[in-house]
């Protein structure tokens, strides 16, 4: 039974800095008819929890800590009987959300298996310090939240953000998969490595 991708839509809000704004998420369900990953259970955990059925979720996986992906984390672990799982450096943003720490931690090279295949997180910052991205090379993809989206380079003007940094994440670290990978967001589209590489100077010239 082959692993697959499934995208389900949630809309609510994000919050940072004094600022609200109205956000569409994509929530990553990794798996098949048995068992799944899912990756930022955003807003909605009975969406979240229809979409997932009765199958066996193995972990939670949260690119960042920007609370329109971590907010309605702990509901949905509760739902699904599954841990919640985040990297440490976002920790302070967790914290400004939630009373208590998250079910683990995810740390550069963990891998994570569901389905026959395996999930590889890489640390990618600059969008916040713990941004962690998901690369699933048997699939041909990488799960890379908020990092890099269809057209650039995440957010960086915003608290514990930096723009070379996340530059830095993305050269080193995104622009050397297989350019034929597929980049499944945090937000709006999906694209490719291949896409996206060409426009790296531009990025770094435009300077956000």
């Amino acid at each position: 039974m082959s692993a697959r991708i499934e995208r389900l839509v949630t809309s609510g809000t994000f919050s940072l800095d004094g600022g609200t704004w109205d956000v569409d998420n994509n929530v990553w369900i990794v798996g098949n008819d048995d068992e799944v990953i899912v990756i930022d259970p955003a807003h909605d955990p009975d969406d979240i929890a229809t979409a997932v059925g009765r199958r066996t979720v193995r972990a939670i996986l949260l690119t960042h800590g920007h609370d329109d992906h971590i907010r309605a984390a702990v509901e949905t672990g509760q739902l699904l009987r599954a841990p919640v799982l985040l990297n440490s450096s976002d920790r302070m943003l967790w914290d400004a959300v939630h009373d208590t720490a998250p079910d683990g931690e995810i740390a550069e090279s963990d891998t994570y298996t569901v389905a026959g295949i395996e999930l590889v997180a890489v640390h990618t910052p600059g969008h916040s310090p713990g941004s962690t991205s998901f690369v699933a090379s048997t699939l041909g993809a990488v799960f890379t939240g908020d990092t890099l989206f269809q057209g650039g380079p995440g957010a960086t003007g915003r608290s514990y953000s930096d723009f070379p940094t996340i530059i830095d994440s993305i050269r080193d670290r995104l622009l050397t998969l297989p350019e034929d990978t597929v980049v499944y967001t945090g937000h709006g589209d999906t694209t490719t490595i291949g896409a996206e590489k060409p426009h790296l100077q531009e990025w770094i010239d435009r300077g956000h």
